[in-house]
Order: C-alpha cells, then sequence, then structure tokens
C-alpha cells in the first residue's frame, strides 16, 4: 500500500493539503461532469464510470501526465462528463512533460485518439468530416491552449529560478573575490608592520637590556628601565599576535618560554596594573560580584579597554590617580576606568592618532556590547565598558542588488549564516526585462495566446452553431406538415415527407406521451412553431405492418 501511495506521488512532493486540494478538484469537476450527463440523458452507470473517471484522472496527473492527457481523450466521446478534466490534464502535461519531442507525441496521440473515438461514437450520424472538425476544435480549445499557456509559465518559472541560482553563485564569487583582495591587502600591511615596526621594538628591547645592567644606574632608574625592556617585549609580543591575524586570520603562536604570564582578557588586567604602579602611577582597581567566564572576544574586548584607558590617562593626565573597576552584573560585565584632572603639565606632544576610543567602540559593538566616555565634574575623565557575557555578533546590513542575495554571502564569508530573504517574484519580472525588446516580446507572446484562443473559441461556438441548425433540420416540422401526413399511409411515403429524426434534440421523445401501439415502431420530431420555454410540442408517428398505424401531437418537458 505505501509502495503504491509513493509511486502515485511520483517524483515531486505530495503534501496532504496537495492531496485534498486534488480531491477537492476532482470533486467539482465531477459534479460538472454530472451536469452535461444530464443535458445528454445519459444513464446511471455512464455517470457514475465518468464521475469515478474524472476523479482517477485528477489524482494520476501527477504521477502519469502523458497517459492520463491520452486516456481522457479517448475517453470522452462515451463519456461526456469527463470532457472537462482534459482543460486540467492539458495544464498538467504541458507543465510536467519533460522535453519538447516527448510533449508533441503526448498530445498528437491524444488528438489522434479523441478525433478517432469521436468519429465512431457518432459513426451512425454519417457526418464524419463534421465530426472530425468540431472534435479538432474542441482538442485545441480546451486541450492545446492550456498546455501551451502551462508550458510557458513552467518554463519562464524554471528560467527566474536558474537567474536566481546564478545570481547567487556570482555573489558566492564576488565574495570570494572580495577576500582574496582582503587578504592580499593583509599580508601587504603586515609584512610592512613587521619589517618596520619589529625591527624598532628590537632595537629599543636590546638597548633597554643592555641600559638595565649599566652599573653606573641607580635602583630607582634600573627599576624604570625594566619597566620600558618589558613593555618593548609585550609590544614585540603583541605585534606578532596581530601580524599573524593579519597574515592567517588567527593568532600567531607565542613560544612557550615567551609566553606572558597573564593573557591578553580579564585576567591580564591586573599584569597592566601592576606594571602602571611599577612605572610610579597611582593605580587602585577593585573587583565587584562574583567572577564569570566571558567568551574569548568580550575577554580580549575589557583587556583591550583597560590598557586603552590607562593609556590615555597616561598621555593627557599624567600624574593623576586612576581607579579600575570591574563590576560583574547579572547580565554582563562593566568595566569603568576613571582617572582625576592632573596633577601637572602634560608629557609634551604624545602621539595619537585620535582613533583608540573609537576602535574601542567599534569592537564593543562587534561583541554586543557599548563603550561610554566622557569627562566627569571634577575635571577627569571616565571610559566604562558594558560587554555580555555569550557575544551576540553584530547584523549584517542589507545590501539590495538584484535578487536581494548579497547580504546572505556576506554573513556566510563571515562564518555565520542569516535565512534567506523570500523570492519576490514581480522584482524578479521587473529587473529580467531590461531592455524594451525582451518586455514587448513577452507581451505581443502573451497577446498571441490570448488572440488564439479567442479565434477557437469563436470558431469552436460556431461549429456549434451549425451542428445544432443540422440537428434542428433533422429535427423539426411545422404542424402543417404534420396535418398534411393521414394515418394509413404507407410507412415509405410517409418518411419521404418527413425528417429522418436522426438528431440528439429528439433522443427519447418517442418514449413520451400517450402509449404507443403495441409493436409499433415510431418515429418522434419536435414543432418548430413551438415557443414555449419549459415544454416541447412532439410529433409522433408510429408505424406497423409497413403503414402508419398512429399519429399523436403531445406536450412533452424539456
Amino acid at each position: 500500500m505505501r509502495a503504491g501511495w509513493n509511486w502515485l506521488k511520483g517524483p515531486e512532493p505530495w503534501t496532504r493539503r496537495m492531496l485534498a486540494g486534488d480531491l477537492v478538484l476532482g470533486g467539482v469537476l465531477a459534479l460538472l461532469g454530472l451536469g452535461v450527463e444530464e443535458l445528454d440523458n445519459g444513464s446511471v452507470q455512464r455517470m457514475a464510470a465518468g464521475a469515478a473517471a474524472v476523479v482517477l484522472l485528477t489524482l494520476a496527473r501527477r504521477r502519469l501526465p502523458a497517459t492520463t492527457l491520452i486516456v481522457a481523450s479517448a475517453v470522452s466521446p462515451f463519456l461526456p462528463g469527463s470532457l472537462l478534466v482534459t482543460v486540467l490534464l492539458g495544464w498538467s502535461a504541458g507543465r510536467r512533460i519533460v522535453g519538447v519531442g516527448r510533449a508533441m507525441a503526448a498530445f498528437t496521440v491524444a488528438f489522434l485518439a479523441a478525433v478517432v473515438f469521436s468519429v465512431v461514437q457518432a459513426w451512425s450520424d454519417e457526418r464524419p468530416v463534421l465530426v472530425i472538425v468540431f472534435s479538432t476544435l474542441m482538442f485545441l480549445a480546451m486541450t492545446v491552449m492550456p498546455g501551451l499557456a502551462s508550458r510557458y509559465w513552467s518554463q519562464r518559472r524554471t528560467l527566474l529560478q536558474a537567474l536566481q541560482e546564478r545570481n547567487g553563485q556570482l555573489m558566492r564569487e564576488r565574495v570570494m573575490v572580495a577576500g582574496q583582495a582582503r587578504l592580499r591587502e593583509r599580508q601587504r600591511i603586515a609584512q610592512d608592520m613587521h619589517d618596520s615596526l619589529g625591527h624598532q621594538l628590537a632595537l629599543i628591547a636590546v638597548h633597554t637590556g643592555a641600559l638595565e645592567v649599566d652599573p653606573q644606574l641607580t635602583e630607582r632608574q634600573r627599576e624604570a628601565v625594566g619597566v620600558l625592556r618589558q613593555a618593548s617585549v609585550a609590544a614585540m609580543h603583541e605585534l606578532r599576535e596581530v601580524v599573524g591575524i593579519l597574515r592567517d586570520g588567527v593568532e600567531a603562536p607565542v613560544p612557550a618560554e615567551e609566553a606572558q604570564p597573564a593573557a591578553r582578557g580579564v585576567a591580564g588586567i591586573a599584569g597592566i596594573v601592576e606594571a602602571a604602579r611599577s612605572a610610579g602611577t597611582d593605580v587602585r582597581m577593585t573587583v565587584a560580584g562574583r567572577p564569570r567566564p566571558l567568551v574569548a572576544a568580550c575577554d580580549h574586548a575589557a583587556y583591550r579597554i583597560v590598557q586603552e584607558a590607562l593609556t590615555n590617562a597616561y598621555k593627557h593626565a599624567s600624574g593623576a590617580p586612576i581607579s579600575v573597576e570591574l563590576r560583574y552584573e547579572d547580565d554582563s560585565l562593566v568595566v569603568e576606568i576613571a582617572n582625576g584632572p592632573a596633577a601637572g603639565p602634560g608629557v609634551g606632544a604624545v602621539v595619537s592618532g585620535g582613533q583608540g576610543l573609537t576602535g574601542l567602540r567599534e569592537r564593543a559593538r562587534l561583541v554586543g556590547g557599548m563603550v561610554h566616555a566622557g569627562g566627569t565634574e571634577g575635571g577627569g575623565f571616565r571610559v566604562a565598558g558594558v560587554l555580555p557575557y555569550g557575544a551576540e555578533p553584530a547584523g549584517v546590513e542589507d545590501i539590495a542588488d538584484d535578487f536581494g542575495q548579497q547580504a546572505q554571502a556576506q554573513a556566510q564569508a563571515g562564518g555565520f549564516t542569516v535565512a534567506p530573504p523570500p523570492m519576490d517574484w514581480a522584482a524578479v519580472d521587473k529587473e529580467l526585462a531590461v531592455g524594451g525588446r525582451s518586455r514587448a516580446g513577452g507581451v505581443a507572446m502573451g497577446c498571441g495566446i490570448a488572440f488564439a484562443a479567442v479565434v477557437l473559441l469563436v470558431i469552436v461556438i460556431g461549429a456549434g452553431v451549425v451542428m445544432l441548425v443540422g440537428s434542428a433540420g433533422s429535427a423539426m416540422i411545422s404542424q402543417e406538415d404534420f396535418d398534411k401526413v393521414r394515418v394509413g399511409e404507407s410507412e415509405e411515403a410517409v418518411r419521404k415527407k418527413l425528417p429522418d429524426g436522426d438528431s440528439f434534440m429528439t433522443e427519447g421523445l418517442e418514449r413520451k406521451g400517450p402509449e404507443r401501439p403495441a409493436g409499433s415502431d415510431c418515429l418522434a420530431l419536435l414543432s418548430s412553431d413551438d415557443s414555449g420555454l419549459t415544454t416541447n410540442t412532439v410529433f409522433r408517428f408510429c408505424f406497423k405492418d409497413g403503414k402508419l398505424v398512429d399519429k399523436q401531437a403531445y406536450e412533452s418537458e424539456q
């Protein structure tokens, strides 16, 4: 049972909602088919067979688009109630049959089946040419036109999806090219930093190391020189880390013998505070709350905030007391560095690019925190940072492009993913029709299909009117013609005066009205003078043993 269900679903997904929709659609078409059967005076068995065929063909159209189209075209002449489902099957076959050759073959076989079986079914009418023309027009209007429209719509949507995928690939390639360019630039900057700053810092470390063992220096001077040497060594280590990040995107490994006792995080804040005290600066550090671990990015940001704030205090408020406070709140770590007004003249001209606080704000923003810097009431300066315990990457700005995919590609290149935006097919259509020629071509194709459909519909209606007029000529006589016929005349003479009555308009009329003479063969015709809307005047002629034995005129409901 399950294998059969999977086979029926076919390659495309078939949800319960789609199944319910197909059942409802099949039920509606079956009800409409019952109305068609009622107009054609179909039997109960034929009605049931037509309804079952409509439902089964509707359910199987996804798995067997060509087969269902051919079967429906073949059975519709015998089951008029299944005629309407050919519109749905033509639409489905136009979408689902892969390849132009296969689609043409399927529609051709369906057309031949519809024409051949229509001729077989109406062979007694002796009008095969008219049946072939009418069947051809009906097939074009009810099957071919929906198939063409469906195939055009399906191919256009496939083209748009291919353009979307191609655009996404181009966006990813563009991000990769930009990343390669950034990497090359970073490597160049890293090389410049290593060649220039590394050499200068190495000279400082060598000279301060030699100066530290100079016997002519006092103990106080040796301590100051030792602080300088340690600072130069630390600067060399940090330069090595920065160069490693610029080159490879990861921190460069530090040899064990050169590793610093404190990490570049919250644990290292005490070390830089102690180094500041050793250099003669009045620095006090307090810790409040229960210490909690931070992610690496936040931990490093806290260290940099304290380091930059102390550096600014050295530059602009030399000799002023500095307080460093770490407060572990419930949801974040608060780092606050405040200094009083300068105790004396500054240290003179200092090298400053003016980007320190700006860089701190950007660093904090990238981890979901914030930094505030400003003066205090006593003339001092205060730097405070709020950092979450868990990093929250900053959002990616939405950058509009042809299909709205550039932001997604940049987010993936940055190491995290975002949900793809919903596809705006209206925008895609607008962007696809760049030139007037393509837009005009699409409009022309749509107008051509619509015009062809209207022309075919008019032709079908015209052919139906012609057939109706022909049927009326074979089914109607006037009251005067009825009065001319006398009971007792030979059957051959009477039939020469009357139409043959071979029309769908007279089907079943001979069984209505007064009781027929036993063993007689009757011919029922309609009155051409009748103008009733709900009843028809029927003229019935009954023959027996080669003579007209009875003629009746009676009213029959339509």
